[in-house]
């Protein structure tokens, strides 16, 4: 009964890492295609 506490603290923070990861992925993904995408964007604007 004294370790539950802890146990979910410690879950909790292995969701949060897990987060922080993702965003990080995200962030680098945009960052590196961005300009392609509003590139892509920009053409079908052009078109339409």
């Amino acid at each position: 009964m004294l370790f539950a506490p802890r146990v979910k603290g410690q879950g909790l923070v292995e969701y949060a890492l897990i987060l922080v990861l993702v965003a990080i992925v995200v962030i680098a993904v945009l960052a590196l295609l961005g300009p392609a995408i509003g590139n892509v964007f920009s053409n079908i604007m052009t078109n339409i």
